[in-house]
């Protein structure tokens, strides 16, 4: 699995979680996140209030068009998002199409 794999796929409803050895094959497609507490996780940093505040509503239309919703913890100059599915009980395939997408867009933004 990598990240162009996962950036072709959609999100769809999911009710088993995934297993350890899952969740270890599918991390390197999305390098600069990690699980914390059975979590997807990954803390973005940016210069000032009006870029956080732009890249928090590109995840607002990835989270719509996904119809797959992180938790967004938004401060001045970071975003901290967490992704899980609760019909699952843990993370599953969704958690990482859309941290794939999250990663993709910011590789998008001018600098």
């Amino acid at each position: 699995m990598n990240a162009a794999d996962l950036l072709q796929r959609k999100c769809a409803p999911q009710h088993t979680a995934l297993s350890a050895s899952e969740i270890a094959g599918y991390l390197p497609a999305v390098p600069d996140w990690n699980v914390q507490d059975g979590r997807l996780v990954r803390q973005f940093r940016f210069e000032n209030y009006y870029r956080t505040l732009a890249f928090v509503n590109a995840v607002a239309y990835i989270a719509h068009t996904e119809d797959h919703h992180p938790e967004l913890t938004v401060t001045y100059n970071t975003c901290t998002i967490r992704y899980d599915t609760h019909s699952a009980k843990g993370l599953s395939p969704n958690d990482f199409i859309c941290a794939a997408k999250v990663d993709a867009v910011l590789m998008q933004s001018p600098a």
